[in-house]
């Protein structure tokens, strides 16, 4: 069952379950993935923390008690998911140690409403990592322009980050920069390099689904046979940009002090079109030194039927140019439909978690004891 997921492991990529709840910690399913299905990773959004807890199962008994203690609804809501993030991050520490780090990792992500506060982004990822209080702990920060900044600042406090909701190639390029830029402050404050770790989300499907939507408008055969290319060469060439980074001369100089490269994690791999095999961006994003987080149906795909053939990116990178410029010459602007889809991430995360704010408050309020 898991011969698939352990030839994935074995090329390089890392594989991390992006969904968590109580009830996967306490009923041992975490435990049983990491045992049984190669998972060495956990990353959460306000999106699953918006189902887990609207889900109810497990949280009741902490509900009752934050009830009769009056918090705020956003004390609430952080002592809850900060919870079980370090719960989780327990039940990995033996990765952790195993991998040097490098591994066995729960992210946890800022205040999405923040997203375009620098400096609320560094105090909030400052306080996320002390309340957590594991060092095997991902502070996830979305790479908006104001998070570039507040990346090289956390950072450079030798906190580990998770750089999330990265869509296009600019942008990558600058979330490496502000990592490596982080690296040389924490260096000249005499920091650990060693201890400091980062991923850089990278994500996948929604380009596809948002290109695929403009090629279909479009409407010709040219443009139909372009139709679930667009991610795949996205990606692709984020990988050819990672490799030319931490190759850099300003590279080797953070690299001899003991720093560690910022792998690039595929996000948001569960495939959107049903025309396309589920395990598509599993499969076909295979390189060495990546990580690749999935939802669980794609976890259980691609360990029934994922076709793991080796390295699937390096050499590729001439033929996603062309992809990527063929679907320019049609007329849909790459730069159009980046920035689109990180005003949409942006969006979306924050609606959940004003979601989540006002069924756990409406939770608090069932809870809260009556007045004698």
């Amino acid at each position: 069952m898991t011969d698939a997921l352990k030839r994935l492991s074995d090329e390089g990529v890392a594989i991390w379950l992006d969904d968590l709840s109580r009830k996967r910690i306490t009923s041992g399913n975490l435990a049983e993935l990491i045992d049984q299905s190669h998972v060495v990773g956990v990353t959460t959004n306000p999106a699953i923390f918006q189902k887990a807890i609207s889900g109810g199962e497990g949280y009741e008994q902490q509900l009752t008690d934050l009830a009769t203690r009056k918090v705020t609804v956003e004390e609430a809501l952080r002592m809850i998911t900060t919870a079980d993030v370090r719960d989780a991050a327990d039940i990995l520490r033996p990765v952790y140690d195993r991998t040097d780090g490098q591994d066995g990792r729960v992210s946890i992500e800022v205040d999405p409403r923040l997203a375009h506060d620098t400096a609320a982004t560094v105090a909030e990822a400052k306080q996320l990592a002390w309340l957590v209080d594991r060092p095997n702990t991902l502070i996830k920060i979305p790479a908006t322009k104001a998070g570039l900044p507040a990346i090289t600042e956390v950072i450079g406090r030798g906190i580990s980050v998770n750089v999330t909701l990265i869509f296009s190639l600019e942008r990558y390029r600058e979330v490496m920069d502000a990592y490596v830029a982080g690296l040389e402050k924490a260096k000249a404050a005499g920091l650990d390099l060693s201890l400091i770790h980062s991923v850089a989300s990278f994500f996948v499907s929604r380009v596809d689904t948002e290109i695929d939507k403009r090629l279909d408008a479009v409407g010709t055969d040219e443009a139909k046979a372009l139709k679930g290319k667009a991610a795949l060469a996205n990606a692709r060439l984020a990988y050819e940009a990672y490799e030319e980074v931490f190759s850099s001369d300003r590279w080797t100089a953070l690299e001899r002090a003991g720093a560690n490269k910022q792998r690039a994690l595929w996000a948001s791999t569960g495939v959107k079109d049903p025309a396309y095999k589920d395990t598509l961006y599993v499969d076909d994003l295979v390189a060495p030194n990546t990580v690749n987080t999935m939802p669980e149906a794609t976890l259980e795909a691609a360990a029934d039927h994922g076709q793991i053939t080796g390295d699937t990116v390096r050499g590729t990178y001439e033929q996603a140019r062309a992809e990527l410029d063929a679907v320019a010459k049609l007329g849909i602007s790459y730069d159009d439909v980046v920035q689109l889809l990180e005003d949409e991430g942006v969006e979306k995360f924050e609606a959940s978690w004003n979601d989540l704010l006002k069924s756990t408050e409406a939770e608090l309020e069932r809870l809260a004891p009556t007045e004698a």
